[in-house]
């Protein structure tokens, strides 16, 4: 049964068409999708749907195997979700937070346990007010976690967080991975996206413009990879790479520019064995996913 499944899913208010059929089928294994796309794109609308706050206007929606605008109480059971801002009662404790959230359920883990697995224990007797941005987006999550649901939705689950913080939340997301729960998570941190996503997928103007693995996705990117080298005894750096063009220097580096690296540093590596040059440095530089995503994002304004 798969986790997640849409097709020709549309949504319309009056004259804007926020989703313009979409068609998605997520299957429930452990992986982590990254969705992407601008603002207005249908990201929030879609995700609503999902969770049963919107009805889509046609289209057909299954969320682990049910109707989201028919069964959303039995849904909730097996659904966890994270906004992006959570509504806190700021006067009660950690503790007392989680307590009152598992009474919503038929069945919930020990509050002490999903504090743990957040790394809150030491704030269980906090009030919610004096705990950090950091902290408050593990409260969220402990939320999200307390009745062991099949399928997460978060929101933007790492915005606003310094590093530190973001990768505390990495570290709960890979830990839910592991243990087979199916993530969907929305982020305009696309170096998080490419890091952690087993599939991405773009919204543009209410429809799917992308969807494949980060490695699928970069492949289609246009632009050429930068090769930095620092090589000892190397003669003309004009001739050193064959299979790349050579740009000038970044202080000791010889910088190129090539669109097949690999081709690139099988030439280097026979150059340097004709000539008997040493290589003392070597960076690489691909195109990211935040290039497939403006080339994708921009060509589709244009």
């Amino acid at each position: 049964m798969a986790a997640i499944e849409v097709a020709a899913l549309t949504k319309s208010y009056d004259a804007v068409h926020a989703l313009r059929g979409v068609d998605l089928t997520i299957e429930s294994s452990g992986q982590i999708i990254g969705l992407l796309g601008p603002n207005g794109a249908g990201k929030t609308t879609f995700v609503e749907i999902l969770e049963g706050l919107r009805i889509a206007t046609s289209g057909s929606v299954s969320v682990l195997g049910l109707d989201p605008a028919r069964a959303s109480g039995a849904l909730r059971a097996r659904l966890g979700v994270q906004l992006q801002s959570t509504a806190f009662m700021n006067e009660l404790t950690v503790m007392e937070t989680l307590r009152l959230y598992a009474a919503l359920y038929p069945k919930s883990r020990p509050a002490k346990d999903v504090l743990t697995r957040v790394d809150l224990e030491d704030k269980a007797r906090a009030l919610v007010r004096t705990l950090s941005g950091g902290q408050r987006q593990r409260l969220a999550l402990a939320m999200a976690m307390l009745h062991d649901p099949d399928l997460y939705i978060l929101d933007e689950p790492t915005s606003g967080l310094d590093p530190v913080a973001r990768r505390s939340i990495h570290d709960i997301l890979s830990g839910l991975k592991r243990d087979g729960k199916t993530i969907l998570m929305s982020s305009h941190y696309l170096d998080e996206i490419e890091a952690m996503a087993d599939r991405v997928i773009i919204l543009s103007a209410g429809q799917v413009v992308a969807d494949g693995t980060p490695l699928e996705l970069l492949a289609r990117a246009a632009g050429a990879s930068t090769l930095w080298l620092e090589v000892n005894g190397a003669g003309d750096p004009s001739r050193l790479v064959p299979q790349a063009t050579f740009e000038g220097r970044d202080g000791s580096l010889l910088r190129y520019r090539t669109s097949d690296p690999t081709a690139a540093i099988v030439g280097l590596a026979d150059a340097l064995r004709s000539s008997g040059a040493q290589l003392a440095d070597l960076r690489l530089k691909r195109p990211s996913l935040e290039d497939v995503y403006l080339q994708l994002i921009q060509g589709g304004r244009s």
